[in-house]
């Protein structure tokens, strides 16, 4: 099996776990899971037990350098086929080993990248989240709601990660901050945008930082319904 599919780009690398914990309600925020429901419904939620197969490019622009890889996910079977030049291999999501454990955690990156506001939702019970009704964005300025998960301190690929949502009164996510390991400072910083409606999910295609020298971007996208 050829290295080059698994290779990730620096500091793309966002990957949430898959363990149970307690999620944490902080005194004066809205109701434990309605933010991380109302996210998700406004990004299709609702749609997503129609989709049969789930096809993406996944590309980083950084400066000058171009990196890409594509994925086929048979949701029904739970089957991933990761592509990339003079590469394709199929592997089974139920079945994750050793031989395998790379390709997969490539698979879960790309993936919460194209469906972060659905797979917190799916994650809700192995993160601890807080909501903030009205804070200034870090990009744009703009006054947003906030929304900060961690993942459990423990398991997953990269455990205690934390992300910051910042969205408006639609649910629509504008942009977001990942913080490695839960720590302060931001470890990235992009725009969410370009969205799309692809069979029903709602999807951004775009993610900038603020000076435009990196971009993280969708091709290629295509779902296929029940």
């Amino acid at each position: 099996m050829k290295n080059h599919l698994y290779i990730i780009f620096l500091g793309v690398l966002m990957l949430a776990n898959c363990k149970t914990e307690k999620k944490s309600e902080t005194p004066g925020m809205q109701k434990e899971g309605s933010v991380l429901e109302k996210l998700a419904h406004a990004n299709g939620y609702d749609n997503w037990n129609k989709v049969k197969e789930l096809k993406f490019t996944f590309n980083v622009d950084r400066d000058t350098s171009h990196f890409e890889r594509s994925w086929i996910w048979d949701t029904k079977a739970n089957t991933v086929t990761g592509i990339s030049p003079g590469d394709t291999v199929t592997y089974d999501r139920k079945a994750v080993d050793s031989t395998n454990t790379q390709l997969d955690g490539a698979f879960i990156n790309d993936k919460y990248w194209l469906l972060a506001p659905i797979n917190i939702f799916w994650d809700k019970d192995n993160l601890e989240y807080t909501h903030t009704a009205r804070v200034a964005a870090p990009m744009s300025k703009d006054t947003l709601q906030k929304l900060s998960v961690v993942y459990k301190a423990e398991g997953g690929y990269t455990p205690g990660d934390a992300y910051d949502f910042y969205f408006d009164d639609d649910f629509i996510v504008r942009e977001w901050v990942f913080r490695k390991s839960n720590q302060a400072e931001p470890s990235m910083t992009t725009s969410w945008e370009d969205y799309t409606d692809e069979g029903g999910l709602k999807i951004g295609q775009m993610h900038k930082n603020e000076d435009g020298s990196f971009k993280l971007y969708f091709t290629d996208l295509a779902i296929t319904n029940r």
